[in-house]
């Protein structure tokens, strides 16, 4: 995808991406007991911010939610900038012994809004039969950029079939570095990641997280309850670059070591980090600690510990993670 309209508008040729098929066991009543059962202990015991395994620099919230411990059902719908997330979400659960996480199915469509998931024919990814059958715990959204009617759409109808469910919207991190209309310039032009300043990149992003914040609370205003949650990706990225500018990055000399092109699709150290925040939104626990996952096993140990403490603080600062109390 050399262009933000291929990033933005694919109804015409949408591309397809390859993500392995999902299959889960229908859940019969002993095992959704063990699943309560699983749970209850640490969610009377655990705070979620800088508990698991080591701390993190954030500072952490007066009130915290409780860790999740029992294994999530996750269904998965976005582009080529989320993913990449089930596959290492999987990892990382399995890597915390977290019992009966199941990644249950993704919409994978390169390039896509959330509403192009929504009119697929026949329902191609299952999206809507596994979520009017109830069999999913925690749907997880990738949009681009606002409006996108496809969000409501899944987020009403998942609500609908389990009233537990819990749904969250990935914040990413703006291709080619900017926001339309200046991105719509730049996808014609040669990107350099590692011209541009923190604070300009703080200044181009705030207006989009401020506008995805926004969706959050208008979608829990809808419901009556809270229901979305973000995942801070986007957040976690300038964390990261602001570390690369300082020298404090090991094994990442400069800003581009992270993109593989222009419109900044992600290079290992950065998928790790973005699967890092979902995992911290997911089971509202801290990833500092885990094993390095396959994507990390050339780099430094020192670079996966920061990756994860960054995850981790991103996750703790936004106040619609869900690690927060209400």
């Amino acid at each position: 995808m050399k262009s933000l309209i291929a990033f933005q508008a694919m109804r015409a040729a949408p591309v397809w991406i390859a993500v392995p098929a999902f299959s889960r066991p229908a859940m019969d009543s002993d095992m959704r007991l063990r699943r309560l059962m699983s749970t209850l202990p640490l969610l009377l015991v655990l705070p979620a911010c800088g508990f698991f395994v080591a701390p993190v620099h954030a500072a952490e919230p007066a009130v915290v939610t409780p860790t999740i411990a029992a294994g999530q059902r996750v269904y998965s719908i976005g582009h080529s900038f989320h993913m990449f997330v089930p596959a290492l979400l999987d990892e990382m659960a399995q890597a915390a012994e977290i019992p009966e996480h199941r990644q249950v199915g993704a919409s994978a469509i390169g390039g896509s809004r959330v509403i192009q998931h929504w009119e697929l024919a026949d329902d191609k990814f299952r999206s809507k039969a596994l979520l009017t059958a109830g069999e999913v715990d925690v749907l997880t959204m990738a949009p681009i950029f606002l409006p996108d009617e496809g969000i409501e759409n899944f987020a009403s109808l998942a609500v609908k079939h389990n009233p537990h469910i819990r749904i969250t919207l990935q914040e990413f991190w703006l291709p080619f570095d900017a926001a339309p209309p200046e991105s719509r310039r730049l996808a014609r032009k040669k990107v350099d990641h590692n011209a541009i300043t923190l604070e300009e990149l703080r200044k181009r992003h705030a207006p989009y997280f401020e506008a995805m914040d926004q969706k959050v609370k208008q979608l829990n205003e809808q419901f009556g309850r809270t229901v979305v949650y973000a995942a801070p990706v986007g957040q976690a990225v300038l964390k990261l670059r602001e570390k690369i500018l300082a020298g404090e990055a090991p094994g990442l000399a400069e800003q581009d070591d992270l993109f593989k092109d222009d419109i900044g699709h992600p290079h290992a150290a950065l998928k790790a980090l973005v699967a890092y925040v979902h995992f911290g939104v997911t089971y509202r626990r801290s990833p500092v600690g885990l094993p390095s996952p396959a994507i990390l096993a050339k780099a430094p140990a020192s670079q996966v510990k920061l990756l994860q403490e960054l995850a981790w603080e991103a996750v703790c600062e936004h106040p619609l993670s869900g690690v927060q109390a209400e």
